[in-house]
């Protein structure tokens, strides 16, 4: 059985990140999609437009000199437009690893992602870490 093209969307969007394909990502991406980050640290908040959220990613690289690993455990979908993917997220930044599970939620609209919101395991971890 063929996979649901919006779970391949999704898992097109997380073979760019791994590879740091910027370029790739922005493609996968609309013009104003807006990526939702939890938490009260300097990366968290509403990152909105290929930009910013271009941005913040290449941010996520430098804040952890680049050690972040990003595992896609599962991709599920709703066939509505909606995907919802799991993932382990690794990464280590001034000393302190951060190791948790986290989750995306996507609305994807034609072969796009158009709005990004972001859960995570423990929020006062991840406010720790990126702070």
């Amino acid at each position: 059985m063929a996979e649901h093209p919006h779970a391949t969307v999704v898992r097109k969007g997380y073979e760019a990140f791994t590879r740091g394909d910027m370029d790739a990502l922005r493609g996968l991406l609309t013009g104003d999609c807006t990526h939702h980050v939890p938490g009260s640290h300097p990366l968290a908040g509403d990152f909105k437009g290929q930009d910013a959220i271009i941005d913040m990613y290449r941010r996520l690289f430098e804040e952890t000199n680049g050690t972040i690993q990003v595992d896609l455990r599962t991709v599920l979908v709703d066939g509505r437009g909606h995907a919802v993917s799991v993932h382990r997220f690794q990464a280590d930044r001034n000393g302190k690893h951060l190791d948790e599970t986290g989750a995306l939620v996507f609305r994807i609209v034609g072969d796009k992602m158009s709005d990004i919101d972001e859960c995570i395991e423990d929020i006062e971890a991840s406010n720790d870490f990126w702070s």
